[in-house]
C-alpha cells in the first residue's frame, strides 16, 4: 500500500498537510481559508469532496482557520482533542459543525481510520491540549511534529521508525533575539512550550534520525525570524557535522509556506 504525503501550507501564517493512500485522503490541520485549501488540492488532483477527515493538532488559528468551512461544505469529520474542541476560536464557528462530525482523539491511543493507523501524541506547546500525529500503514510511517517548544521524550519515541518527518524549524536564534518582536513574545517563542529553533531541529536530527528515515521537511518557519535558506543551511551544517549525509542518509527540504511544491509517494 502506497502512502502519499505533501505539505499544502507550512508557516507561522497557516498550516495544512495532506496524507493519503489509494483509498483514504486526510488533512492534518486546515490553517488557511477553505478557498486556499481547495485551490491547493487541485495540484494533488483532489477536491474537498475527496477528503475523508481533518485531524487537528491544536486550536491556534494558523492550524484551524478553514476547519469549520471544510466541515460544513463537504461534511468532513474533524478530529481533535477534547481540550482543543473546548478552545476553538470563534472564527471556526464550531457550534455550527454537526455533532457527529466533532470527533475526539486521545494522545497515545492508536485509532484505525480506514486503511490508516493514526497515533496522536502529546507535544509541548502553549495550547490547551496539543498533539502531533504519526500516520502509519503496514510498511511506512509519517510523523508531523511542529509547534514544539522542545524535543520531549514522547516526541523522540513517536518519531522513531518514520519514513517521512515534518519537523518544526521555526526561527533563527539571532534573528529572533535581535528582531522587532516584543520581549514577552520572544520569551514565549523561546520557552519550552513555544517553538523549535533551527539549531534544535538540527541537533534532534543529528541525534535521533534512524535508518528508516528517508525524507525530512523543515516546517512552520517564522516569516519574521527565519528564511528558508537560513533554516536549511543551519540544519544542514549541524547534521553534516555529526556525520549525517544529506542525500545519502535522508533527503531534506524546507516546506513551502503555501502550495504543493513536492509530493512524496512511499
Amino acid at each position: 500500500m502506497k502512502l502519499k504525503f505533501a505539505t499544502i501550507a507550512s508557516s507561522s501564517s497557516g498550516n495544512c498537510v495532506y496524507i493519503g493512500t489509494e483509498y483514504t485522503n486526510i488533512l492534518i490541520d486546515a490553517g488557511l481559508s477553505g478557498k486556499k485549501i481547495e485551490e491547493a488540492l487541485k495540484d494533488l488532483e483532489l477536491t474537498g469532496q475527496d477528503i475523508d477527515a481533518v485531524f487537528v493538532t491544536h486550536e491556534h488559528i494558523d492550524h484551524v482557520d478553514g476547519v469549520g468551512v471544510l466541515a460544513r461544505r463537504y461534511n468532513i469529520p474533524i478530529y481533535a482533542t477534547e481540550g482543543t474542541w473546548a478552545n476553538m476560536p470563534s472564527k471556526v464557528k464550531a457550534e455550527t459543525i454537526r455533532d457527529d462530525f466533532k470527533c475526539n482523539v486521545y494522545a497515545d491511543e492508536n485509532m484505525v481510520f480506514n486503511d490508516l493507523l493514526i497515533r496522536p501524541f502529546d507535544i509541548p506547546h502553549d495550547a490547551a491540549q496539543p498533539v502531533g500525529y504519526s500516520v502509519m500503514t503496514d510498511n511506512d510511517k509519517i510523523t508531523v511534529a511542529t509547534d514544539i517548544g522542545h524535543i520531549s521524550d514522547t516526541i523522540k519515541e513517536n518519531v522513531k521508525g518514520s519514513s517521512i518527518l515534518l519537523l518544526e524549524s521555526n526561527h533563527d536564534l539571532d534573528m529572533l533575539k535581535n528582531g522587532s518582536y516584543a520581549y514577552n513574545l520572544k520569551q514565549r517563542i523561546l520557552s519550552d512550550y513555544g517553538h523549535l529553533s533551527n539549531d534544535n531541529a538540527g541537533k534532534f536530527l543529528s541525534d535521533y534520525a534512524d535508518s528508516r528515515l528517508k525524507y525530512v521537511f523543515l516546517g512552520h518557519l517564522s516569516k519574521e525570524n527565519n528564511t528558508p535558506r537560513v533554516a536549511f543551511d543551519t540544519v544542514k551544517d549541524i547534521v553534516t557535522d555529526s556525520g549525517v549525509e544529506l542525500g545519502g542518509d535522508f533527503d531534506m527540504w524546507v516546506a513551502a509556506p503555501y502550495g504543493v511544491k513536492r509530493r512524496i509517494e512511499l
